[in-house]
């Protein structure tokens, strides 16, 4: 015979009855908990004044009920444990007479001893409806510690729509002991692709499909594997899902039933739409900025790198910082400290402050030491050329064939991302500088163009742009497109360039798209790996770059030394002789400088 265990005293047999009756009551498949549910033990809290707790098996049946006093409740230990690496089986729902739905201590403590599937916990307003949720799960053991994660508070609603089976599975596999010498969490992560159309303005061109395939192919460089694409058009994104609500049931059960452990979105996500859906389907949700830090993250090698990569991921986790509850709050120590104190989010928020700007202050001093060596290359005269172009375009290939170098190149996105700049010889004999950038992509997150700005700088100072495109690609012209939208971003879009398509190697033979490229005005259809037309492509930078300068005779008094010494630190001297008037040079120089000179034009 079911029964109530606890502290029924005092509490009428009628009252007691009522609270019998959960022992009939059934959850839904899938869900945390029913509004019905938590209403009715917030109800009784309420009229009773004590704390109520029910266990409540993964059938979703009530298995256990128990009353207590104004502040706690005895929970009855837990049967039926299934091994080192299993939870029981059970979640813990309780009450909190006094309307907050923040965990404890003891709640957390209860939670990791009795290796609950959850711990939740409602705070018992006076009109139920308007009671609220909380709830801690097991997040993983370390060092034979249990460590936990919370959620919450949340409204009665939010916490029905909760697909709960996902946790489990989450949380089980986080548990499950080592299998041999290989841990689980280094097999590769299951994910989910999912993508909407809802007349997005700054697709450029692309298709839901291509957009998709793309991050397909940004998944695979992180290292996940794709296990299926989810689809949907809407008139607009929702606010609290960004996909429809329908989508997101069928997404949940999809996770349940494949084991997926990694949810990725293409379009980037909202901090509430990040944290409603993870609570919906049980697992880790990324959207396509952090997808592509993430591959940032691996990528970096130098100290620069990777203290733009930390600036870019610690700007997008700000705004993103969750608060969860008062029970996160610490004691002040000390005379005029003493109260509740900071909040675990605020220390975080703050940390996070102060973490940013002392990466903005080391990439200032690396700035100014990229400075001066720019500065360097600007006094000794060399122009600068600069590789620019989609990301895997073949922008490292080509430097290594042009400059007989073996920088790391690879047939991946992202393969290159800290600058790299090597000398390269014109067929007029003069030297250049040729720098290697980072890979550009659609939608390309604005934290990376703003971390990354003095690297971009590269872009922004150069004489001249070789804008390298992969014309193999389907979507070569989309791919060009979104270049000049960053170009544009960084106020670069006026500087002269040289359009590189790449890989023609790759055409099918007889399809003649390479030559009437090759008869578009500023192109050369190359191939950097096989070395193909280059020498076309180094002529035709040595004619940009000589129509960016002009060589001029001009005669200095010697009245006006100043005026010789700009001239020398301006241009490149070709020829100096004195003559009775003055000092004569022959003067190579940038047309905007040319013209400062123009009064001491001499002519023969």
């Amino acid at each position: 015979m079911p029964n109530i265990s606890g502290n029924t005293k005092g509490i009428r047999a009628s009252v007691l009855s009522e609270l019998e009756t959960l022992y009939d009551y059934r959850i839904e498949d899938g869900q945390l908990i029913t509004a019905e549910l938590a209403m009715k033990l917030a109800a009784f809290s309420t009229q009773v004044k004590r704390e109520a707790a029910v266990y409540c098996n993964r059938a979703g049946k009530i298995v256990s009920v128990s009353i207590g006093d104004v502040g706690t409740v005895d929970l009855p230990p837990v049967e039926g444990r299934r091994g080192a690496g299993r939870l029981s089986g059970l979640r813990c729902f309780h009450t909190h007479p006094g309307g907050s739905s923040a965990l404890s201590g003891v709640d957390i403590s209860a939670l990791k001893n009795f290796r609950l599937d959850c711990m939740l916990a409602i705070g018992a307003a006076q009109d139920p409806a308007k009671s609220t949720v909380s709830f801690a799960v097991l997040d993983g053991c370390k060092d034979g510690e249990y460590h936990t994660d919370e959620f919450g508070p949340m409204t009665l609603t939010e916490a029905e729509n909760i697909f709960f089976p996902n946790f489990i599975a989450t949380i089980e596999k986080l548990l499950a002991p080592q299998e041999g010498s290989q841990s689980l969490a280094a097999a590769p992560e299951r994910a989910v692709l999912v993508g909407m159309d809802y007349g997005r303005q700054d697709t450029l061109g692309w298709t839901l499909e291509d957009s998709v395939e793309e991050l397909k192919q940004l998944a695979d460089t992180a290292g996940a594997v794709v296990v299926a694409k989810f689809l949907q058009k809407r008139p607009k994104p929702d606010p609290a899902y960004f996909i429809g609500r329908g989508k997101v049931r069928e997404l949940a059960l999809f996770v349940q039933q494949e084991a997926v452990d990694l949810v990725i979105f293409d379009d980037e996500l909202s901090p509430a739409q990040q944290r409603n859906l993870e609570q919906a389907v049980g697992v880790r949700v990324l959207d396509r900025t952090a997808l592509i830090l993430d591959i940032f993250a691996q990528r970096a090698r130098t100290n620069e790198g990777k203290l733009q990569v930390e600036l870019a991921q610690l700007q997008y986790t700000l705004p993103r910082i969750m608060g969860k509850g008062q029970s996160l709050s610490r004691l002040g120590g000390g005379i005029g400290t003493r109260g509740p104190g900071e909040t675990k989010l605020e220390v975080d928020r703050r940390r996070i402050r102060e973490r940013i700007d002392y990466i903005k202050g080391c990439i200032e001093k690396v700035k100014s030491v990229r400075d001066l060596h720019r500065a360097g290359r600007e006094k000794s005269e060399l122009p600068t050329l600069a590789l620019i172009g989609y990301t895997n375009a073949g922008k490292s290939t080509l430097l290594n064939t042009l400059c007989n170098d073996d920088i790391y190149a690879k047939d991946q996105l992202f393969a290159t991302l800290d600058p790299t700049t090597r000398q390269l010889e014109l067929p007029d004999k003069r030297q250049a500088l040729l720098t290697d950038t980072v890979g550009f992509i659609q939608r390309l997150p604005h934290q990376l163009v703003a971390a990354f700005r003095s690297t971009l700088e590269e872009v922004t100072e150069a004489d001249l742009l070789l804008h390298v495109i992969d014309v193999s690609h389907d979507l070569y012209k989309e791919q060009s497109n979104a270049v000049y939208q960053v170009l544009k971003s960084l106020g670069a879009a006026d500087k002269p360039i040289i359009t590189v398509y790449n890989k023609i190697d790759k055409l099918p033979e007889g399809s003649g798209l390479a030559q009437r490229l090759a008869q578009e005005e500023g192109s050369v259809c190359i191939s950097a790996k096989k070395g193909l037309n280059l020498d076309a492509l180094l002529e035709t930078a040595a004619d940009h770059l000589r129509l960016q300068s002009s060589e001029e005779s001009y005669l200095i008094p010697y009245s006006e030394g100043s005026v010789l010494n700009r001239l020398h630190d301006s241009g490149t001297v070709l020829r100096e002789d004195y003559l009775a008037e003055g000092t004569l040079l022959k003067v190579r120089l940038p047309l905007k400088e040319a013209a400062k000179y123009a009064a001491y034009l001499y002519e023969e």
